[in-house]
């Protein structure tokens, strides 16, 4: 079983960009630091990674967990970090429904960030890292040509999840982890930014390293090292599984997530 997201690494036109936005701004630690690669520490359990490259950006969206309790917090650190902050439906920044809160901005190659908080999570089993307050990464949106393709593929071989199936928006879940497959034909909200398909590499990470050799076993693109494999989809979406103990499956169990994801 997947129990969360372990890395995300995305283009960047400015590693010195980045660094002031997640360094100094974000305030992020840094792991790894070179000419053309920056790697920050979001989570004991998920990093960041940007790898320079000379070509143009295609925004992504992604989203950080943050204690429910701590989201106030969390949205004050970002609406005086001068990044964007983006207005919602109504014209405010913070839009609260049914337990749940949540607030967009952007960083400065113009990715589409979120803090999102919900009220049935527990917050006392995994520390809130940061300023940012940071619980898990949640979601990684995929924008796709066909929505049931990536779904399906995603199920059949990872073994994730959804609440229903749908062809324009879809949640793909395993854990923590949160798949957004979305239309390309569906902008991402507030700002209907075009859904444009990200260059990124995305690292899942499970306690299970019998799912590993069995995916290995299953899938005829892999590539292996001494802890990683990837596996590269026709839509074009390189994926990592990498064996992370330290985040176990009964973590995700004590998180109160709902339970039939």
């Amino acid at each position: 079983m997947i129990t969360h997201f372990a890395d995300l690494e995305l283009l960047t036109v400015s590693i010195e960009g980045v660094k002031q936005c997640y360094a100094n701004r974000l305030q992020l630690p840094i792991l790894s630091e070179s000419k053309e690669f920056i790697q920050f520490q979001l989570t004991p359990f998920t990093t960041l990674s940007f790898k320079e490259a000379f070509e143009p950006i295609s925004p992504a969206h992604f989203a950080f967990q943050v204690p429910y309790s701590q989201f106030d917090e969390a949205a004050s650190f970002i609406q005086q970090s001068g990044l964007l902050v983006l207005r919602q439906e109504h014209g405010q920044y913070i839009d609260e429904t049914n337990g749940r809160k949540n607030l967009y901005f952007r960083d400065g190659d113009g990715h589409l960030l979120e803090i999102i908080a919900h009220d049935y999570v527990n917050e006392d089993e995994l520390k809130a890292s940061g300023m940012l307050r940071t619980l898990y990464l949640r979601e990684i949106g995929f924008p796709v040509d066909s929505v049931p393709n990536l779904r399906d593929w995603l199920k059949s071989n990872f073994g994730m999840k959804t609440e229903q199936d749908q062809d324009i928006f879809n949640f793909v879940i395993s854990g923590t982890a949160h798949a957004i497959v979305v239309s390309k034909q569906r902008p991402w909200i507030p700002i209907a930014m075009k859904a444009l398909p990200p260059k990124m590499a995305v690292t899942f990470g499970t306690p299970d390293k019998g799912f590993i050799d069995e995916l290995t076993k299953q899938m005829d693109h892999t590539f292996s090292d001494d802890s990683k494999k990837l596996f590269i989809l026709s839509d074009g979406y390189p994926f990592y599984m990498e064996y992370t103990p330290e985040f176990s499956m009964a973590m995700v169990k004590n998180l109160n997530l709902p339970i039939n994801l």
